[in-house]
């Protein structure tokens, strides 16, 4: 999983609630692509028009947003279907952090352990930035910083963002769960080799 420490861009500001796992990523697209090839899938329906050309009052597709690594959402951001895919889509088409006051559950569980970060902020907040963005978006810079836990707003204002401690130190050091057991090798391999000795007949059929 790639880490995540810091990104700054033109935030893309799609201020929408109930963006569902369906419009991220529409399910047919979830057979044959692989991960790594659900970029251009992204949001399809809205994506493009008749011909698949870009469509240009699509607000991610506009040249100030395009490949920018944040977006900005309202309420409910990744509910519907719980697939997986739909964080991979995200961040085939570059997005690493989507700022929204509330996220589908699964949605939010999968982002951590895809290494797209979830930030909840008051739509208060949220609005402001978007409107700082769409003042000047060819000029206006957002910053998630993650080891500070801030959100730095096109004009300086520093907002804090909470996080559960463990879920973000995994993305610092780019951890999924696996990895993160992993880093316990030593004393799992150790506690087998007391169990065995201790409880020999429970694995006698283990290799």
């Amino acid at each position: 999983m790639q880490a995540f420490r810091t990104v700054e861009g033109t935030a893309i500001p799609l201020m929408e609630a109930n963006v569902d796992t369906d419009v991220i990523i529409p399910i047919q697209r979830l057979v044959g692509s692989g991960r790594e090839g659900l970029g251009p899938y992204a949001f399809e329906r809205r994506r493009y028009v008749a011909g698949g050309a870009d469509n240009p009052d699509f607000i991610p597709n506009q040249p100030p947003y395009r490949g920018s690594p944040i977006m900005l959402a309202d309420e409910n951001f990744g509910c519907g279907s719980s697939r997986e895919g739909a964080v991979w889509a995200l961040m085939g088409m570059g997005v690493r952090c989507v700022i929204a006051p509330s996220f589908g559950d699964i949605f939010f569980s999968n982002c951590f352990q895809n290494g797209l970060l979830p930030v909840k902020l008051p739509i208060e907040a949220i609005r402001r930035i978007a409107e700082q963005t769409e003042e000047a978006p060819g000029n206006a810079r957002t910053t998630v910083d993650l080891e500070r836990k801030l959100v730095i707003t096109p004009r300086g204002e520093a907002i804090p963002f909470t996080v559960d401690d463990r879920k973000r130190e995994a993305m610092l050091d780019g951890l999924d769960d696996i990895s993160l057991t992993m880093k316990h090798a030593d004393a799992i391999a150790a506690f087998r080799e007391r169990d065995r000795a201790a409880h020999g007949w429970a694995w006698e059929s283990v290799a």
